[in-house]
């Protein structure tokens, strides 16, 4: 009987220990995710400027589109070089991809893509002119006889960086409270008390932290602009994640 608990407590021991390693493992991960949500946290400010200027813009005075100023939207007028369908990024898009003839100023001197089923694609011509909007290095769109399509990389990204620091914080979160739980199961473990069962991270949970913010981001950014996006992420998100959490962990703990 004797020898029956000692190996029972050297068992315990022994799983003490696996649980302290487990909630040092977990700690030294939620520091990590606490630097990369700081990380991402700080794109956030930077690019909701960018995007309210970008929104505030007018366009270009005769005086500023001399110097090439880049607060306001400039319009260059240029002669297409190619005008064709091409492929484009890694999964070879279909688009129709215009060059301008030389001198032009920069971003103009780079090909920028059109949608290829789109009025312009059946527009524009090699040796007819179009007209260029450009601001800070952005093309903004591309305008011929009345005709104008807006290109994409405009400075609106600033709700996905709130979507992606909102996966990397709630994340950090889990990580310390895994580290915390492991710690306590240790405890316990050491000094021969009932030891709550885990509980299982699951699909409801993965759901809520990791396909909500984006997907929050993504209605957010398509219905409001800056701050008032970037703050209904936050409040949608909330309002999905944290209650969709909560009943997971109920549920697996019903079980």
């Amino acid at each position: 009987m004797a020898l029956d608990m000692t190996v029972q407590q050297a068992m315990a021991l022994g799983r003490a220990r696996d649980e302290r390693m487990r909630a040092v493992a977990w700690g030294m991960l939620g520091l990590i995710l606490l630097g990369l949500s700081a990380a991402a946290g700080s794109q956030i400010s930077g690019a909701i400027a960018d995007e309210e200027a970008f929104l505030a813009a007018r366009p270009c005075v005769e005086t500023e589109a001399a110097r090439g100023t880049e607060v306001c939207l400039r319009t260059i007028r240029a002669t297409v070089l190619s005008a064709q369908n091409a492929k484009s990024g890694p999964k070879g898009a279909s688009v129709f991809q215009v060059r301008l003839r030389a001198p032009v100023p920069a971003p103009a001197d780079q090909p920028f893509n059109l949608d290829s089923n789109g009025d312009l694609a059946y527009l524009i011509k090699p040796g007819e002119e179009v007209e260029v909007t450009t601001w800070r290095g952005v093309q903004v769109s591309v305008r011929q006889d009345g005709v104008s399509e807006t290109l994409p990389g405009l400075p609106d990204e600033a709700t996905m960086y709130v979507g992606l620091t909102l996966v990397v914080v709630w994340t950090t979160a889990l990580a310390f409270i895994t580290a915390f739980g492991s710690a306590r199961r240790a405890r316990c473990h050491a000094t021969g008390r009932p030891v709550t069962p885990r509980v299982g991270f699951g699909w409801a949970k993965a759901l809520s932290v990791f396909i909500v913010p984006p997907a929050a981001s993504f209605l957010s950014l398509t219905l409001w602009d800056a701050w008032t996006a970037a703050a209904m992420t936050v409040a949608i998100w909330a309002l999905i994640a944290f209650p969709a959490t909560y009943a997971a962990l109920r549920w697996d703990r019903d079980e």
